[in-house]
């Protein structure tokens, strides 16, 4: 049987591809709970490996390393959550309610799962200049989000972002990563309020 041939072939209904996006899915979603419980430098690919139920080999056909993995997790969970804080921002009544709204839905889902959270927040620190580089283009897909596009354009790399709104999102997420590192130890209601007096700064400053 030709290469073509076996990755086309099917069991069951399943072809071969889409039994290795399977495989993926549930490396990658292993990894959020096994990052999140335990984190990702006392994580191994065996104990990944044994939370997706698969064996390691399974592993390498779909990532290279751990921090192609701890990539792959990181863009899962941001993805999804930028995406909610879209949706969260549109059904907003006006620019004041967007703010309240995306920051209400961002700590409200950091709370409601705390092992993506930490993942998320806590993880991605001092691994390398790669995941540094993914962690800065979802901060700028972020500052979209949240800041309406007013001092960047997210998403793209020939557009840095101003010192403005590097120190805007970092404030966000500082106040976020504490939170998240104490306990939640404050209402939702109070931190999304804390977080968007800065958003206010840099929105108000950019209707200018």
């Amino acid at each position: 049987m030709s290469t073509a041939a076996a990755r086309t072939r099917r069991y069951g209904g399943i072809s071969g591809e889409e039994r290795r996006a399977e495989r993926r899915d549930r490396l990658i979603e292993a990894a959020v709970r096994v990052y999140g419980e335990i984190g990702y430098r006392s994580a191994t690919v065996k104990g990944v490996c044994k939370a997706a139920e698969l064996t390691e080999r399974y592993f390498y056909e779909s990532f290279d390393s751990s921090e192609a993995l701890l990539i792959a997790a990181y863009l899962r969970v941001t993805e999804t959550l930028h995406a909610e804080m879209t949706a969260a921002g549109h059904a907003a009544p006006d620019e004041a309610a967007r703010i309240d709204a995306i920051l209400t839905l961002y700590f409200t889902r950091l709370k409601e799962n705390p092992r993506p959270a930490r993942v998320f927040l806590l993880e991605m620190h001092g691994i390398s200049a790669d995941v540094d580089a993914v962690q800065m283009d979802a901060m700028k897909r972020m500052s979209g989000v949240l800041l309406s596009d007013r001092t960047d354009t997210p998403g793209t790399k020939t557009a840095p972002m101003s010192l403005a709104t590097i120190g805007t999102m970092g404030a966000v997420i500082g106040i976020a990563r504490r939170w998240v590192a104490q306990g939640y130890l404050q209402p939702v209601d109070e931190v999304a309020a804390i977080a968007a007096q800065f958003c206010r700064v840099v929105t108000h400053r950019g209707s200018q």
